[in-house]
Formats: structure tokens, C-alpha cells, sequence
């Protein structure tokens, strides 16, 4: 987790893990994790994340560099986003071709009539 440093004023915390420099390193090992997992589909997942989300063993250095340099709430908000995007995927890949038959059905009847 990220540092936090004082300002000079002496109250005032400085959350230097939300500044502009800690995001990038947070997005660039969020996406390497994500890439990682991607690249490994294939492979079966064996390793536990945050909200259900499983990964195979090959991504396990990625998901640690990704977990250290990102705040918690924003690692289990990157899983949760991977795997609603993942479900819908899912879902458009599984029920497209049944959703293209019904439009071209029903463009079939509109001309008839």
C-alpha cells in the first residue's frame, strides 16, 4: 500500500497513493495483471481474488504487484468492473445469435405487411 506523507503545515495528510504518478503505476500494473489474465484464458484458474474473481498461478507475480501498488478499494473495484465486463461478454457472444434471428424475423414481418 501506498505511503503517506506529511505536509509542511503539519496537520494536513497528503494521500500520496491518490496523487497523479501513484494512479499511473496503479492503472499500469492493473493492466499487466488484466493482460496476464487474458494471455493465460487458457489455463485453468487455481488462485483466489477479491469478489470471486479466479486467476491461473502464471498471473500470480502480477495480481501482487497490482494488489501493492493500488489502494484495496480500488483493486476489489477493478475485479468487480473485469468481471461484470467479462459477464455481459459472456452473455452478448451466448445470446447473439438468437437476438439477430428475432430482429430478422421481425424485419421479415414489417415487410410483409
Amino acid at each position: 500500500m501506498a505511503v503517506r506523507a506529511r505536509e509542511s503545515r503539519g496537520t494536513d495528510m497528503v494521500y500520496t497513493d491518490v496523487l497523479a504518478k501513484a494512479r499511473d503505476s496503479c492503472y499500469k500494473a492493473r493492466d499487466a495483471f488484466y493482460s496476464c489474465l487474458e494471455r493465460e484464458a487458457n489455463k485453468k484458474p487455481t488462485e483466489m481474488a477479491s469478489v470471486g474473481l479466479m486467476y491461473p498461478v502464471e498471473c500470480k507475480k502480477s495480481r501482487a504487484e497490482f494488489v501493492n501498488q493500488c489502494r484495496p478499494t480500488w483493486v476489489k473495484h477493478f475485479d468487480r468492473q473485469y468481471c461484470e465486463n467479462k459477464k455481459v461478454q459472456r452473455l452478448l457472444d451466448k445470446n447473439g445469435e438468437s437476438r439477430r434471428g428475432l430482429i430478422l424475423h421481425f424485419k421479415t414481418l414489417i415487410s410483409v405487411f
